[in-house]
């Protein structure tokens, strides 16, 4: 009998899962057989205490307590030569292990090694900046917390960067709904209009695959153009209808008027 598992958060699933597959794991293989790794787990061991250590793919990764993150890419930087830092973001963990998991991706330019800084932290908890230490770290650190609300100390401005400033929630969570939530529906609507407009506009259409052949703006035309705010003949919509596929939501590919089977290459 297979193993029964409550359903009551089945709403905030993070992800699909087949029950009967397991994805494979990359095998972690020993720092002993890598002599340059073996120096950088030396070097940090002096200074802090690394939680966990191993190698995967030919890369280093280290994980550390959330307090010593500045001191250790520090010392990766000034002792170990990975000057570049190419990439940091977080992964939510929030609904399997509650807690976000953040990494810094390092690169050591003079002997073509990379390695990868792991960090985990609670919802509640903060990280350092290291944005004094790496200046590629000031956008991609407010990218972190505007995309998963990470908060992040000592940052020189800490605002969102791609959403606007009064935005509610943190869109690449994994419980955040993939077409935004009722603040997102109506957020062009309050601000351009007000929230009186709401029955007369209706809500923002968030399917950013959509495209509308009424546009009134005339934003994507598919046989011939119009004037500006002008409606479309209806003979130009009738037309529209029969050349592109709608019933199989490939409204933007022609059909072929006629096809030949080939039963063998020339």
């Amino acid at each position: 009998m297979r193993e029964y598992k409550p359903k009551g958060n089945a709403q905030r699933q993070t992800a699909y899962k087949d029950r009967f597959y397991v994805a494979p794991q990359i095998p972690k293989e020993y720092i002993s057989e890598y002599p340059d790794f073996v120096n950088v787990v030396t070097h940090l061991n002096k200074s802090i205490k690394l939680q966990d250590s191993y190698v995967q793919r030919g890369q280093l990764v280290i994980f550390v307590k959330p307090n010593d993150n500045y001191k250790a890419l520090e010392i990766l930087r000034d002792n170990c030569g990975y000057d570049v830092l190419s990439e940091l973001s977080a992964i939510d963990f929030i609904e399997q292990r509650g807690e976000f998991e953040v990494f810094y991706q390092m690169l050591n330019l003079s002997k073509a090694k990379r390695l990868r800084v792991k960090i985990s932290i609670k919802e509640t908890e903060s990280i350092n900046s290291v944005t004094p230490l790496f200046k590629s770290a000031n956008w991609a650190e407010r990218e972190m917390f505007d995309m998963y609300g990470v908060k992040i100390n000592n940052h020189p401005y800490l605002k969102r960067i791609l959403m606007p400033d009064d935005w509610q929630g943190h869109p690449l969570r994994k419980d955040y709904p993939l077409q935004g939530d009722e603040a997102a529906s109506w957020y062009e609507v309050d601000k351009i209009f007000g929230k009186e407009y709401r029955d007369i506009i209706g809500p923002e259409e968030r399917d950013a695959a959509r495209v509308e052949p009424r546009d009134t703006q005339r934003f994507a035309r598919y046989s011939k153009e119009v004037a500006f705010g002008a409606d479309p003949d209806v003979e130009d919509l009738a037309q529209q209808s029969a050349v592109h596929d709608y019933d199989k939501n490939n409204i933007l590919v022609e059909k072929f008027k006629t096809s030949t089977i080939i039963e063998k290459r020339r």
